[in-house]
């Protein structure tokens, strides 16, 4: 077998557990030895439609069986897998098509009225939509092995980042930045065969891909997947299907929590959750603990495949608010400009190295120049490191505010706001000022059924942060603009909320 990249997968699987369950799917089973079936069929059936080594592949559509086929019929062949947004407009996928230059198509039915809609100005000669033409497709497909080479530093996926400022940029992750990152998984978070992953995080997102879906089934384990997140779903789930493992952003968790259901839900099974996105409140990982479960946090970038640090279980306490240590398989450091290291306590940048870490970025040569540093990449984040070498991720670096020559990072303000009882989110941004030149401005969602004061949220600051970190004015709002994957779009809360229509308190 020539190919060392994740096409190879399914056929790897195939002669070592052909039997065993690889994928859940509306109550339906797919086995490795199916999976392995229908994968190659598929490489056929998109060679014949004119698909080539290295030419790309999108696929738009909620989970689903047809994306991880469509990935390792991808990786089979030689091409780039380029997962789409699903929550995207039909102009920001026409960009993200014609950006990566994508072939062919395969989309979810769900997304058939967008597809009928694109520009015909992308390169997109062969559409594919799930269901019966998917289908017949593959039926009519020969399953013959392809032995097309491919190797550990070509690139398998191009991973469009969160665009949380401007045009996004596609991450061209290789075969083996995906495979070291999914190595790292199984070393530091004990995966086991029997796994059972519910895979309700967006597989176009890293994190549901790269850290939860990936290991699980180069491990051999099983993935369930679910179209969308919904909390009264995921205590049916956990319960029939017996999960061990989850991965969620901290909104998922909560809404968990707060369910009716919460307190006396079957979680029996659970062994693994792993968060990330936004580091963990720690009122929500207590009451986690209280169910005598425990947060596996992280941090990442869609950059580096993502997983960068890791806060193991040991730790979760100890260390809360803290990203962790490097994975196994990784380098990170916090330096200052000049790439020195910091000393500890010290605010610097975040900088990573390592066989996980993308080439660059697609089309992109100055960009993907000025994103690395003698060897590391530059994350753009914000942390500091304490004398047991555990990392805190404080800001990122573009979102400090100068306040009179103070430099301000507002998650520290957002973790403290987000202990107040009547606010369930919040963002802390700059807005302008005539003597300090900026100041911060606290934007907060309040709790279902309850009202916020905006002076009795600033009272609650007093004393736990200097006087010049005190937002100077809050906003209420119904929700905060957010990514599919989770985070929040500072420049969407600047432009709506950083204005004069605040309420200030007197």
């Amino acid at each position: 077998m020539r190919n060392e990249g994740l096409g190879s997968w399914p056929a790897r699987r195939a002669r070592k557990t052909p039997h065993r369950t690889a994928l859940v799917h509306d109550e339906r089973s797919t086995d490795y030895r199916t999976l392995h079936t229908r994968t190659t069929r598929l490489a056929h059936a998109l060679r014949a439609r004119g698909v080539r080594r290295g030419d790309r592949i999108a696929y738009l559509g909620p989970n689903h069986p047809s994306y991880l086929e469509t990935l390792f019929a991808a990786g089979t062949l030689g091409a780039v897998f380029v997962p789409l947004n699903t929550r995207l407009a039909g102009p920001e996928i026409a960009y993200q098509l014609a950006d990566s230059g994508a072939k062919a198509l395969v989309y979810g039915p769900s997304h058939a009225g967008l597809v009928a809609g694109l520009p015909g100005s992308t390169d997109v000669r062969a559409y594919l939509e799930v269901g019966a033409e998917y289908e017949e497709a593959l039926a009519s497909a020969p399953d013959e092995p392809i032995d097309e080479p491919v190797g550990a530093d070509d690139t398998c996926i191009i991973m469009y980042t969160s665009g949380t400022t401007g045009r996004p940029k596609g991450a061209m992750l290789t075969h083996g930045n995906l495979t070291w990152n999914a190595l790292n998984v199984l070393v530091d978070t004990d995966l086991i065969a029997d796994e059972r992953a519910l895979v309700s995080a967006p597989l176009f997102h890293t994190a549901g891909l790269n850290m939860l879906t990936l290991p699980v089934l180069l491990k051999g384990g099983t993935c369930v997947l679910v179209e969308a997140f919904d909390p009264e779903a995921t205590f049916d789930l956990v319960e029939r299907q017996r999960i061990t493992f989850m991965f969620g952003v901290p909104t998922m968790f909560d809404q968990i929590a707060r369910h009716p259901r919460w307190p006396d839900a079957d979680l029996s099974s659970l062994r693994i959750l792993t968060c990330g996105g936004s580091p963990v409140p720690t009122p929500l990982i207590a009451a986690y603990q209280e169910r005598g479960l425990t947060f596996l946090q992280g941090y990442g970038m869609t950059e580096a495949a993502p997983g960068t640090l890791f806060l193991d279980a040991e730790h979760a306490t100890s260390k809360a608010g803290s990203a962790g240590v490097p994975h196994f398989f990784s380098d990170v450091r916090v330096v200052r400009p000049d790439l020195a290291p910091v000393d500890i306590g010290e605010t610097g940048e975040v900088v990573v190295r390592g066989p996980h870490v993308m080439p660059g970025y697609w089309g992109l040569p100055e960009e993907t120049a000025a994103s690395f540093a003698d060897g590391w990449f530059r994350s753009g984040d914000a942390a500091r490191v304490d004398e047991d070498g555990y990392v805190y991720i404080v800001d990122r670096i573009k979102d400090m505010i100068i306040s009179g020559g103070e430099n301000i990072y507002p998650a520290e303000i957002e973790d403290l706001l987000l202990t107040h009882p009547h606010i369930v989110e919040c963002a802390v941004i700059g807005v302008a000022d005539d003597k300090w030149g900026e100041v911060p401005r606290a934007v907060v969602v309040p709790r279902e059924g309850v009202s916020v004061d905006p002076d009795e949220v600033l009272a609650s600051l007093a004393g736990r942060l200097a006087k010049y970190k005190i937002p100077k004015s809050v906003v209420v709002a119904d929700e905060l603009p957010r990514t599919a994957s989770g985070k929040l779009l500072k420049a969407r809360v600047r432009s709506r909320f950083g204005g004069d229509s605040a309420s200030t308190p007197k």
